[in-house]
């Protein structure tokens, strides 16, 4: 069975468990490696000092709003490419592979220039206090720059992934992550570049991902084919991805935002809190992590099998990976609760620090049991093409409900209210979770009684 063969097999005929194991493991790795990474610099940078450490937390929204374009692309074109290769559609989905990579190069490039020119503004509103800006400025000016190759790394993740390419996804995820590990505390501390090395090493990583992306490409790999020849821009292409793409954005923007707004919220208490809160985020960001990456291995599941009508392999993987989330988190959860002591220590030595930290990542572990049952439906809706669904249950945990908080509990109960935030948008977005999944599950239900008569 050749590689092509034997992806479009995994994802219409193979046994649904195993398929969804093979699909979700390795882009769950491959992510969570990356979360990892991401702790282990802020690890590495909490060891120059408080501000240091603030300063990488600030920069870490205009990062995740970077990702979020080649996100919008990659998986708005990933979930299109899905349904066309479940309908046998090839040559549409080698065309939206193209022009997907290049436009999210083309846009990504347009707001890092944007970006940089106005980047004291940006930081200024992102948190940064008078001793956090130089450091701000001194990371963000070359992570910032060369996150144009992350554009570039997520798109191919996504799109490749949609194929069902997710071992390689994971193993090209894994390389970059494990040379960013090893590069930072010689660039940090060997090479004495400070937080600036912090930056260097990322960017090189980066260019070491980029670099075994590009030569998957170059072999002709996998389904999809990759060439300015394929690159043909069209409404309905653009229609289909950004579709899906732009509530991905959305996500992304708002989620960037939701930290923005925490850091800013912090502020006046000083750098301890931005640092705490800063702290928080990257840890919750592993956990996260693990599900938005084994649910990325989903969706190209879900949206094949919806394509071609397998709505009884559909409704099987939905328990499955109900069933695996739910179980994931809660483990997660209680070892959040039980040792957040120690885990918030790993990034600093302040005492104010580190027992804001610690009562702000038990409120977030508490909620954090819903989180795979909350990704699973959002996951569902923006699979199968249903975006203004998975629009609204991707964007209420960060933005519909997290908004309407950040302003008004900081306001009531000051920095306790600010680390109430997030656990209480968890509730009440659960909440509207379980109202769009019963209705989901009812019409798959009707689609397969439909297949039975």
């Amino acid at each position: 069975m050749t590689e092509k063969s034997n992806r479009i097999y995994l994802l219409g005929e193979a046994d649904v468990a195993s398929a969804l194991l093979k699909l979700g493991i390795p882009t769950m790795v491959g992510m969570l490696i990356s979360a990892l990474y991401n702790a282990i610099d802020a690890y590495f940078v909490g060891g120059l000092g408080m501000s240091q450490m603030g300063a990488v937390s600030v920069v870490f929204p205009i990062v995740q709003i970077i990702i979020g374009l080649g996100m919008m692309f990659g998986a708005g074109a990933s979930s299109y490419i899905s349904r066309l290769l479940g309908k046998g559609d090839n040559e549409q989905a080698n065309k939206t592979a193209s022009t997907s990579l290049f436009s999210g190069l083309l846009v990504g490039a347009i707001i890092i220039v944007g970006i940089m020119v106005f980047l004291d503004t940006v930081l200024t509103s992102l948190g940064a206090t008078e001793t956090i800006l130089p450091y701000a400025k001194a990371y963000a000016r070359i992570y910032v720059t060369g996150s144009i190759i992350n554009v570039f790394t997520v798109m191919m993740n996504n799109l490749l992934t949609a194929q069902g390419a997710t071992k390689f996804t994971m193993i090209a995820m894994l390389t970059g992550s494990i040379a960013n590990v090893i590069l930072d505390p010689i660039m940090i501390y060997g090479m004495d570049l400070g937080i600036e090395g912090a930056a260097i090493a990322t960017v090189i990583s980066l260019c070491i991902n980029m670099a075994i992306y590009i030569g998957y490409i170059a072999k002709k790999k996998g389904v999809l084919r990759f060439s300015i020849k394929n690159v043909a821009p069209s409404k309905i292409m653009y229609a289909e991805v950004l579709k899906i793409g732009i509530p991905v954005l959305l996500f992304q923007l708002l989620a960037s935002a939701a930290m923005g707004t925490v850091n800013t919220a912090s502020k006046p208490y000083g750098d301890y809190a931005v640092a705490a809160m800063g702290a928080v985020t990257r840890i919750m960001t592993v956990v996260t992590y693990v599900i938005f990456g084994f649910l990325k291995g989903f969706q190209p599941f879900a949206g094949y099998n919806f394509g071609a009508k397998k709505f009884d392999r559909l409704k099987n993987s939905i328990k499955l990976c109900m069933t695996w989330s739910t179980v994931f988190c809660v483990i997660a959860g209680i070892i959040l609760i039980v040792f957040a002591n120690p885990i918030v220590s790993l990034f600093g030595t302040d005492a104010e620090m580190i027992a804001l930290a610690e009562t702000a990542l038990r409120l977030n572990a508490v909620l954090f049991i819903t989180f795979g049952f909350q990704m699973v439906y959002a996951s569902l809706y923006l699979a199968i093409g249903k975006s203004l669904v998975g629009s609204v249950l991707s964007l209420s945990r960060q933005g519909i409900f997290f908004f309407p908080l950040v302003i008004m509990l900081p306001h009531l109960f000051g920095l306790t209210g600010v680390i109430w935030v997030q656990p209480m948008a968890d509730f009440l977005t659960t909440i509207l979770t379980i109202i769009f999944a019963v209705k989901i599950n009812r019409s798959l239900s009707m689609e397969i009684a439909k297949e039975g008569e």
